[in-house]
């Protein structure tokens, strides 16, 4: 279970785990939170409050509103007030929000711009709790994209920050319920790594401060997630102490969601002690909430925990019964319109029966009439000449259909390899216009690689030898490329160069090249230090800049996609400037990057760079 940091009311963040763990929002329901919402809208719009109170209310605006597109934009309308009235708290709070906002809808990249540019402010203004609380909020994002490297990085970095400020300040309460939640997150990251100890140390840090700040429901989720780790530990007896003690904690406050989950895994645990009964009960009753209360989800798996069990003692009527149910459910949670309604299959074997005697009827019948048929000598040339004329015309058909699927496979064939020689933007304007208009962009970021001693090793191996080896370079580099959605231009010998922020315009593209840069070094150093790795070995050189560029199509017969500007010349420099393992950026580059705080930087200071004089460069690193 996941609990989202504490900012201006206490909340806790709904998420989806697997294998027995799941999280729960305990806020004020949705209508609630509306209708506060609601009324703080009346009163901005009518403008009767004293200036210094409009960020308070933008700010309770943005935290109790349910539409996401609402919160974007009063969360907007909260960062231009405070940059006005130049406050940082709620700037801060503003871009909070509205990573919040993009995060519900899915859109993790933006909601993470927005978290570190709400951590800059933070920092600025040295909040010390909002930043332990903002890097609860990234490391929630980095563990939704599946990064639990940096998810847990995050989390112990709010921990950190937060135990100092709990351990240094009097009124400890919401720095405390952060701190439990960051605890929280970290275990249930642990868990999902399958580290069950580490997990378990965590769950125990969080559930004393839970009780610390007598927060009920932080103290029942935790013991239900701890009876969760025991029971995929195998130690059922302490699981089944847990989850009742959370089970019967929940069901006082009216919990339920929660509890239909936790009585499902008690419902596993007496299934392997053999106590049937008991197993059934516990799913029975699970389902038995899920529907009073509308919980369709827990609905669903309500009757697929029941189906399994009957299934496995036997009673396949009952179980294929509720299977259907669950299908049922199922499918309503996921808005499949076209549901299979399994209990036709008997009915579908007996009008297959009868359509096959209805068929043997037919041909019986037909039988006879060709019996008839012969005594005609006539009818009988007029039903050969019109079957070979069928015949004939399948045969045309078909032909003609297999000739159609040729032309489009080789059509498709043709497409693909012009994409994979040109953008997709590009090759349809290729194929639509028969040429391609020079397009200028205004920011984007150029990135080449380039290998130390390529020529003196290549000397030193066979043809094939060289071309596999730079193979298993290269087709690396392109997974890494497609990885971070950056547009490889061409590679040059042992050199390689690509450009973030086109076809296709981003804020964005210094950081996604960076990112790619780093893991190609790391990728080199791991292929150097790899013994088994029997292809020639290189290090590598990289370097970045940023500026515009323009790009075009040239060529009429082999066409190749290129740019053009001082902007690729200056980032050739800065590779060629660069040392062994390292990536070397040039000063707009920097620029770019320097509020990511996930990058170190080191300053090289001005460096002469061939045909440009001296050029400020830094090396950046994790």
């Amino acid at each position: 279970m996941k609990i989202k940091p504490n900012i201006l009311k206490f909340e806790f963040k709904k998420a989806y785990l697997l294998i027995g763990f799941f999280c729960c929002f305990f806020i004020k329901t949705f209508s609630q939170d509306q209708k506060y919402s609601d009324s703080l809208k009346i009163v901005l719009k009518e403008n009767t409050y004293e200036r210094h109170k409009k960020l308070k209310i933008l700010e309770d605006i943005a935290s109790y509103e349910t539409d996401t597109n609402e919160i974007i934009l009063y969360s907007k309308e909260l960062i231009e007030s405070a940059k006005e009235m130049d406050s940082l708290h709620y700037l801060y709070s503003g871009y909070l929000q509205i990573g919040n906002a993009y995060r519900l809808n899915g859109d993790l990249t933006t909601a993470l711009e927005n978290y570190f540019t709400a951590s800059k402010a933070a920092i600025d203004q040295n909040l010390i709790s909002e930043q332990g609380s903002i890097k609860i909020a990234i490391g929630d994002a980095y563990s939704i994209m599946e990064d639990s490297k940096n998810a847990v990085r995050y989390y112990r970095k709010s921990i950190s920050l937060l135990k100092e400020r709990v351990s240094s300040i009097e009124v400890k309460y919401l720095d405390s319920l952060n701190l439990a939640s960051a605890q929280l997150n970290l275990g249930d990251e642990y868990f999902n790594q399958q580290k069950l100890d580490s997990a378990l140390y965590f769950f125990g840090e969080s559930g004393l401060l839970f009780k610390a700040v007598k927060s009920e429901i932080g103290e029942a989720y935790n013991l239900g997630n701890v009876g969760l780790v025991y029971a995929q530990k195998g130690e059922n007896l302490k699981a089944e102490e847990n989850l009742n003690k959370a089970i019967v904690v929940l069901t006082e406050i009216e919990d339920f969601y929660p509890i239909c989950v936790y009585l499902n895994a008690m419902s596993d645990i007496y299934y392997d002690k053999k106590q049937t009964q008991k197993a059934l009960l516990h799913a029975k009753r699970s389902l038995e909430l899920a529907a009073k209360y509308g919980l369709k989800e827990q609905i669903s798996d309500g009757y697929l925990k029941l189906s399994s069990i009957y299934e496995r003692r036997g009673q396949y009527k009952n179980s294929f019964e509720l299977y259907k149910n669950h299908i049922k459910y199922r499918d309503s949670v996921n808005n499949i319109n076209a549901v299979q309604d399994m209990a036709d299959q008997d009915s579908k074997y007996k009008i297959s029966l009868a359509n096959e005697k209805a068929k043997f009827e037919v041909e019986k019948k037909q039988g006879e009439v060709d019996l008839l048929n012969q005594q005609k000598k006539t009818q009988k040339i007029i039903v050969i000449a019109i079957t070979i004329a069928l015949i004939l015309i399948g045969v045309f058909a078909f032909s003609l259909f297999k000739t159609n699927k040729i032309i489009d496979k080789e059509k498709k064939r043709s497409d693909n390899l012009l994409q994979n020689i040109l953008p997709e933007e590009t090759a349809l304007e290729l194929k639509e216009k028969g040429s391609v208009e020079a397009k200028k962009f205004e920011s984007v970021s150029v990135l080449f690689t380039d290998f130390k001693g390529f020529t003196a090793s290549s000397e030193k191996l066979s043809p094939e030898e060289l071309v596999k080896s730079i193979d298993f370079y290269f087709s690396k580099f392109d997974s890494i490329m497609e990885k971070y959605q950056i547009e490889k231009i061409k590679t040059i010998g042992d050199a390689y160069m690509c450009v973030a922020g086109l076809p296709f315009p981003s804020k964005n593209h210094a950081y996604k090249v960076c990112l790619a840069a780093l893991e190609i070094v790391e990728f080199v150093q791991q292929t150097m230090n790899n013994d088994n790795h029997a292809l020639a070995k290189f290090h590598i050189r990289v370097g970045i800049h940023s500026g515009p560029v323009v790009s075009g199509v040239v060529g009429t017969k082999k066409f190749a996609y290129d740019v053009w500007g001082d902007t690729v010349n200056l980032a050739s420099r800065m590779e060629s400037s660069s040392e062994i393992g390292c990536v070397n950026i040039s000063e707009k580059t920097y620029n770019l990057l320097k509020n990511y705080t996930e990058f170190s930087f080191e300053s090289r200071g001005e460096i002469e760079a061939k045909g440009k004089g001296k050029v400020k460069m830094y090396f950046v690193s994790k």
